[in-house]
């Protein structure tokens, strides 16, 4: 599967543009600012039908316009497959395949399957359990439509259930009869979101594992550990038990969506313990254990999005990609980079094919 070319229509700085792509490596250099992550984010939203960079929608829409348009032609077995994601001011996002628009988003995720290594995954690491349950979410999700499903149903009732409880808390009433009724919900719901979590990271453990003794320098032990409330109760004893902090609060406080994935090296978090290189070896070895799962998963090679980390790696780390890169563990790969000679010389050196797109 590759992406043959991409146009694009007032998105973010482009008033109208269209880049032809080689199947192996395409290079986007320019200075910053010239645009070389927004080509990358309109491909992503092809994949996802949303930004990576800015999940506010309208915010894509070039300055002063009222609308834009991504349309991209990719070759996905033996297949032409054209998808286009439009949005206009006021109007809901359209994503379609084919010229059919799908009812649901959710629909489309999977069929490009697709993983980016960008400088802002250091979030998963600075930011809170959600930035790393959104990424759990996201790597399952690619792999199966029926967990994407059960999240999101999950999701409208956890939102009904804490309305129910935001409007006891305004009225001074209680029904504990309706509220149980969202908690069935819940836990039926709960119990194979959990289920499918652990069983992913205990597949992926080892792929991840595997990548980062390839990336680091040093022989750090590293790893990945999940925690649920539900390791240890189900949804349904956990929502009784936590009935007075959730009246008082307003909020549902325990349950699946508060599940984590803790990032730890030599038993510590990598956080407060790792350094910047260690850090830096760990989410890569994330991204790219990721992209080797979803392969796996799925039968195709994903396309890999490189955003600006050559001016983030040292020349050791940089090295061991393009050596999986030679090794041919990659399919259709976007880079970009501030220094096309940089660019060009390692490309180059890998002996495949590819194409340099100057911006700016």
């Amino acid at each position: 599967m590759h992406l043959q070319k991409i146009s694009l229509l007032h998105y973010k700085n482009f008033t109208q543009a269209q880049f032809d792509f080689d199947p192996r490596i395409n290079c986007f250099v320019g200075k910053n600012g010239a645009g070389k992550t927004n080509v990358l984010d309109a491909i992503y939203h092809l994949a996802f039908g949303k930004s990576y960079f800015n999940p506010v929608a309208v915010q894509n829409i070039q300055h002063g316009e009222e609308f834009f348009v991504v349309e991209g032609f990719f070759e996905k077995s033996g297949r032409d497959e054209l998808i286009v994601c439009s949005l206009r001011k006021g109007q809901k996002k359209i994503l379609k395949r084919n010229g059919k628009a799908y009812d649901k988003f959710s629909e489309h995720i999977g069929f490009i399957p697709l993983v980016i290594l960008s400088p802002y995954d250091r979030d998963l690491i600075s930011e809170g359990s959600e930035t790393r349950r959104n990424f759990l979410d996201s790597v399952i999700s690619q792999l199966d439509p029926a967990y994407l499903q059960q999240l999101i149903s999950y999701h409208r009732v956890l939102t009904q259930r804490n309305a129910l409880l935001k409007y006891f808390a305004a009225n001074r009433t209680f029904e504990a009869e309706t509220l149980v009724v969202y908690d069935e919900q819940l836990d039926v719901l709960g119990q194979p979101i959990f289920e499918k979590r652990k069983q992913f990271v205990s597949d992926f453990t080892p792929i991840f594992h595997d990548f980062h003794q390839r990336i680091a320098a040093d022989a750090d032990a590293v790893s990945l550990r999940y925690e649920s409330h539900l390791e240890n109760n189900g949804t349904l004893n956990l929502l009784r038990e936590s009935l007075t902090r959730d009246r008082a609060l307003q909020y549902t406080s325990t349950g699946v969506h508060k599940d984590d994935l803790h990032f730890e090296i030599d038993g510590h978090p990598i956080k407060k313990f790792g350094s910047q290189g260690q850090q830096k070896s760990y989410l890569i070895a994330l991204k790219l254990a990721q992209f080797e799962f979803v392969s796996r998963q799925s039968g195709e090679k994903p396309i890999l999005l490189f955003d600006d980390i050559f001016d983030k790696l040292d020349e050791n780390r940089v090295g061991k990609i393009v050596e999986m890169v030679n090794q041919d563990v990659f399919g259709q790969i976007f880079i970009s980079d501030t220094h096309s000679e940089r660019t060009e010389a390692l490309v180059r050196s890998t002996g495949l094919p590819f194409k340099i797109i100057s911006l700016g």
